[in-house]
C-alpha cells in the first residue's frame, strides 16, 4: 500500500538530505579557497612596474609616485594638460584645428612608462587585479562627465579578439566605474563589425582609415542609445581615432551626446592654449 505507509520513511530521508547538501557545499568551498589562500601566500602580488611585492593594489608606493596624474589646467575639449592656467574655457590647438566627434575627453594619467605597463598588463597579461585601482582613478578624473551620464559604453573588441583575450579590458574598467558611480553599463549597444589591424605603429591618418566604419549600433539596440548621454570607456587614448569612430556611430544612432573617459592618454608635451 501507498500513502500513509510511505510517509514515515520519506521524512527522515528528506531531513538527512538538506544537512548533507550543506556539508558538501561547505567542503567544496573550503577545498577551493584553501589552495587559493596558499597560492596567495606563496606568490604575493607583485608591483606591475618594478616587480616588488605589494599589498593588493598592484602598484607600489614608489611607482605610484612616478605616475603623472592629469588635473586642471587642461583643454576643456580634449583633456590635454596645459603648463599654466589660461583661463576658463580655452581650448588646445588640436581641439580647434581638428575637433573630434565627441564632446569632451578626460584621462586619469599621462601615458608614461608606469601607465603603459599597467595598460599592457591589464590588456595582455590577465592582471585584472589592476582594474579596481585604474577604474577608481578614472571615476575621479571623469566626475564631471559621469555626474550627468545616462550610460557607460565600453569600446568593443571584435569577437575574434574578444575570444582570444577572454575579456574586454574596457568592459572591465567600465564595470568598476559603474560600481563606484551607479551609472549603468550597456555593453552590447556598440559593436565592432569589422576586424581591424593593431593601431600600434600606424600614423594618425592610417589609424583613422583603419577604424573607419568599424563600429555600429545594431538596430535592436538603438533604443538603448537614442537620446541618452553616453560616456565611452577605453583604456588608453592615443590619436583618438578609435573613440572618434565609436562616437560617430553612437551619434548616428541619435545619442544626445558622447564623452570619452580613459585611464591614460598620450601627451606629446605640455600644450599651449590658444
Amino acid at each position: 500500500m501507498s500513502g500513509p505507509d510511505e510517509a514515515p520513511s520519506q521524512a527522515p530521508r528528506n531531513w538527512f538530505r538538506k544537512p548533507l547538501r550543506h556539508a558538501v557545499n561547505a567542503f567544496l568551498a573550503a577545498s577551493t579557497s584553501i589552495p587559493r589562500l596558499a597560492l596567495n601566500i606563496a606568490l604575493p602580488t607583485l608591483c606591475v612596474s618594478c616587480r616588488e611585492p605589494v599589498a593588493g593594489e598592484g602598484v607600489c608606493a614608489s611607482c605610484w609616485g612616478k605616475l603623472s596624474f592629469i588635473a586642471r589646467p587642461y583643454c576643456e575639449r580634449l583633456g590635454i594638460p596645459f603648463v599654466y592656467e589660461p583661463g576658463p574655457g580655452l581650448l588646445s590647438m588640436e581641439a580647434i584645428a581638428d575637433p573630434p566627434a565627441y564632446t569632451r575627453a578626460r584621462a586619469a594619467v599621462r601615458y608614461d612608462d608606469v601607465a603603459r605597463t599597467m595598460v599592457h598588463a591589464l590588456k595582455y597579461q590577465d592582471r585584472t587585479d589592476l582594474a579596481p585601482t585604474m577604474g577608481r582613478w578614472m571615476a575621479r578624473a571623469g566626475q564631471e562627465l559621469l555626474d550627468n551620464a545616462d550610460a557607460l559604453i565600453p569600446v568593443p573588441l571584435h569577437w575574434k579578439r574578444s575570444w582570444s583575450r577572454r575579456y574586454n579590458q574596457s568592459g572591465t574598467l567600465a564595470k568598476i566605474i559603474s560600481r563606484d558611480t551607479h551609472v549603468p553599463v550597456v555593453p552590447d549597444a556598440l559593436r565592432r563589425i569589422r576586424a581591424t589591424e593593431q593601431q600600434i605603429g600606424l600614423s594618425r591618418s592610417e589609424r583613422a582609415r583603419n577604424v573607419q566604419g568599424a563600429f555600429k549600433v545594431p538596430p535592436e539596440k538603438k533604443s538603448l542609445v537614442q537620446g541618452r548621454r553616453i560616456v565611452l570607456v577605453d583604456d588608453v587614448l592615443t590619436s583618438g581615432a578609435t573613440v572618434d569612430a565609436c562616437a560617430r556611430a553612437l551619434l548616428r544612432a541619435k545619442a544626445a551626446s558622447v564623452d570619452v573617459l580613459v585611464f591614460a592618454r598620450v601627451v606629446d608635451s605640455f600644450k599651449t592654449p590658444i
